[in-house]
């Protein structure tokens, strides 16, 4: 049996162009075009990119809110097509949004929020209900009085908190966090990365975490996946892309994460401008005639990279 808990074959997402007087499709947008992802049980893989990458769209995919143009989806074995999926696999798949404000019902208490999930799968009494939302609000660091309040009346990382207690209700097994600190003050999102980890490790979760910075991502993760366009430039572990990056893109990411030690920080300014200038004159080498990224190849062990085809 594969130690996988989550294995994503080919994926491909095309979104249709539609125009003309009859409003037919004109062309197609690969927002996700032949993605390969295997998340092995209890590990975090960050998955990396730009905005316009592919990585929102390939976790959307999974969780079935995107229909799949082609390819394939494994959750513990077990097939998952299009945007249909037995309702186990929602109970087991839960997702963390980006923006904790946007994605609470904002006229809703912090109960009904959190009691959602469980009314909707399990038979609990009101008072059973009462308690077990209660014990999810004490497992991620909030006090009982939060209960009927209101998400307005909370901090932006206590809101997020809110949204994992949604999330763990009904103790999944994956967790797709999707950008979950990005719209968090920098001075609060150490503290709930750090919490993130706490319960992932309480409760033996697999995440695959989605994020535009590759410092959030290195605190986070175990294995890392580079997109651009559609495709991964590059995978491995947090060690094999931090330490040895190959792609121009990759390179011009990591020299993006902002400096913490001041001594560095004219060395890095000046590495900083050598992967610019290298990746302004080079990165076209790197992109087939069509301008897609070339196919992944192994290089050593687990660390893949799309290099350019040689002679």
């Amino acid at each position: 049996m594969s130690n996988n808990l989550l294995e994503i074959n080919d994926l491909k997402v095309h979104f249709p162009i539609k125009g003309g007087f009859f409003n037919t499709v004109k062309d197609h947008v690969r927002a996700v075009d032949g993605v390969s992802i295997a998340i092995p049980r209890g590990t975090t893989y960050g998955l990396v990119g730009e905005s316009g990458s592919g990585k929102t769209t390939t976790g959307k995919a999974v969780m079935g809110l995107n229909q799949i143009t082609d390819g394939e989806i494994y959750f513990q074995g077990e097939k998952l097509s299009g945007k249909g999926k037995k309702i186990g696999i929602h109970r087991d798949i839960q997702m963390i949004f980006q923006d904790p404000y946007s994605s609470l019902n904002v006229r809703k208490r912090v109960f009904d929020i959190v009691a959602e999930p469980l009314k909707n799968y399990e038979k609990l009494s009101k008072d059973a209900l009462v308690e077990e939302v209660l014990r999810l609000l004490e497992r991620v660091g909030l006090p009982a009085g939060s209960l009927y309040k209101f998400p307005h009346e909370f901090s932006g990382g206590q809101r997020q908190r809110i949204g994992v207690a949604r999330a763990i209700a009904l103790n999944p097994k994956l967790i797709i966090a999707d950008e979950p600190v990005s719209a968090l003050d920098v001075s609060v999102q150490a503290q709930v990365l750090n919490f993130m980890q706490e319960i992932q490790q309480e409760m033996d979760l697999t995440m695959l975490f989605i994020a535009h910075d590759l410092g959030v991502v290195r605190h986070m993760c175990q294995h890392i996946g580079i997109m651009y366009q559609g495709r991964l430039v590059e995978e491995g572990t947090a060690d094999e892309i931090f330490n040895n990056p190959q792609h121009l893109y990759t390179k011009r990411l990591i020299a993006a994460i902002p400096d913490t030690n001041v001594d560095k920080v004219e060395r890095n300014m000046q590495l900083r401008r050598q992967i610019k200038e290298e990746y302004d004159r080079h990165f076209n080498e790197y992109l087939d005639d069509e301008g897609r990224v070339f196919p992944l190849k192994a290089i050593s062990g687990t660390h893949k990279v799309a290099l350019p085809v040689k002679g």
